[in-house]
């Protein structure tokens, strides 16, 4: 018996994860080569920026409203899902619903924060005519700038948000017996 599948994501939602998913990681793993770090964290606030948009004007699947739910919804979706006795969505789950903001959140915070202190560091960036470039009297002494700690901490939290998904899709994928990764791929779901 042939399964029907239905299209659920559209090119942009597939397509932005994708790319934010790519800069994210390739940024984390590399500090200043030729500014790239810089130039990831740019693309990064600017899918973020896309897909916040994109989700309140998107197709229906792409929106908010059609996915993010309260925490009590959230967390009783992910106790169930834990016991393998989750209803299956065809778009985003309670539980991804938490994620993909939490994921937002913190990659626009990791950008701004590594912006600013781009500004302070060097007073470069787009926020070196609002940040002033902090002299420091003794580099060698000085400890790290509050800004580049909360950078730091900032891009470590979206790190551990970023495994946590990856669980969480693994999961997922094995409680309802669907591929999420090829669905994301493809933007193709069984039908209910």
């Amino acid at each position: 018996m042939q399964t029907k599948e239905i299209k659920v994501w559209d090119p942009l939602v597939r397509t932005g994860h994708w790319l934010l998913a790519t800069a994210v990681i390739i940024a984390w793993f590399i500090d200043e080569p030729l500014g790239l770090h810089s130039w990831l964290g740019y693309f990064a606030i600017v899918l973020v920026v896309v897909r916040i948009v994109w989700g309140f004007i998107g197709p229906n699947y792409a929106r908010f409203a059609s996915f993010v739910r309260g925490p009590r919804v959230a967390f009783s979706y992910f106790t169930d899902l834990i016991r393998f006795s989750s209803k299956r969505h065809l778009g985003h789950s309670p539980a991804g619903a938490v994620m993909i903001i939490a994921l937002l959140v913190m990659v626009a915070v990791t950008g701004v924060t590594g912006m600013a202190s781009l500004a302070a560091t060097r007073g470069e960036g787009p926020l070196a005519g609002v940040i002033t470039k902090v002299e420091r009297s003794n580099p060698m002494e000085d400890q790290e700038l509050l800004i580049e700690e909360v950078h730091e901490t900032a891009a470590n939290v979206t790190m551990v948000l970023v495994v946590l998904h990856i669980a969480g899709v693994a999961l997922a994928s094995f409680a309802h017996r669907e591929n999420l990764v090829a669905a994301m791929i493809t933007g193709r779901k069984r039908e209910d």
